[in-house]
């Protein structure tokens, strides 16, 4: 196995079938591992056909019982990413917010970019969103300039969940010491891939809102990602980062 993209799932039954459809029709192979935490709409069902009538082989699932969490969903698709030996391992949203043909520019980012982890930046080159409310989008672009200026980061898109890591570096990042399970786990991940002394290059992306199904986005995940940054850099004092 060498790509294998990550989709967590909560309740994606109008998005499942055609984001993994899109998926396997690319031009490269990519596997596909979905983290489905209960969700009551039979999300997790459609993949299970998937799985045995189209997609043998390359479609893959995870059964959790409940909401866990944002983190916890990818931390789990890590560790069987790691166990399977996928070289290139993504996190994409199953709701078309990301499109998939950007996959191949972030997978070229680190096979031939030499990038430890590419990231599907928003605002890399100004601001990349199309149909969200303007209060959303100035709430997500200055929650990232926050997130930059505080950790000292030099990445413009700091919540992006639109990226792709070589093993070698989830390898390096101590999984285990991954605190947080909301959004703020997209910046504990970023930078603590920028201690470990990752290469990170940002891809840019244009980011689409949903149109099927319900967002899973609410103020208290930005206040858990302002509040967390700071907990984030004052334990980074105390800290050894194993390197890459």
């Amino acid at each position: 196995m060498d790509r294998l993209v990550i989709i967590p799932t909560y309740n994606e039954k109008e998005n499942i079938e055609a984001i993994i459809s899109a998926v396997m029709e690319l031009p490269l192979d990519f596997d596909v591992l979905v983290i489905d935490d209960g969700s009551p709409d039979g999300t997790a069902a459609i993949v299970k056909r998937l799985m045995e009538d189209r997609f043998q082989g390359r479609v893959h699932l995870i059964e959790r019982a409940g909401k866990q969490g944002l983190g916890t969903a990818y931390i789990a698709g890590f560790q069987w990413a790691i166990e399977h030996k996928a070289e290139y391992i993504f996190e994409m949203d199953a709701d078309f917010s990301h499109n998939p043909m950007d996959l191949m520019k972030l997978y070229d980012a680190c096979a031939n970019g030499g990038a430890d982890l590419a990231i599907g930046s928003r605002y890399v080159t100004g601001v990349n969103v199309v149909n969200w409310p303007m209060g959303r989008v100035l709430m997500s672009y200055f929650a990232s300039k926050y997130v930059r200026f505080v950790l000292g980061v030099n990445i413009h898109d700091t919540t992006a969940g639109f990226v792709c890591y070589k093993r070698h570096t989830l390898e390096t990042i101590e999984l285990n010491k991954i605190r947080f399970k909301g959004y703020a786990f997209q910046i504990e991940m970023k930078f603590t891939a920028v201690k470990c002394g990752a290469k990170i290059i940002e891809v840019p992306i244009v980011f689409v809102n949903r149109v099927l199904g319900t967002s899973k986005m609410s103020g208290g995940i930005f206040s858990e990602a302002l509040l967390g940054v700071i907990r984030l850099k004052v334990s980074s004092w105390f800290r050894k980062y194993p390197q890459l």
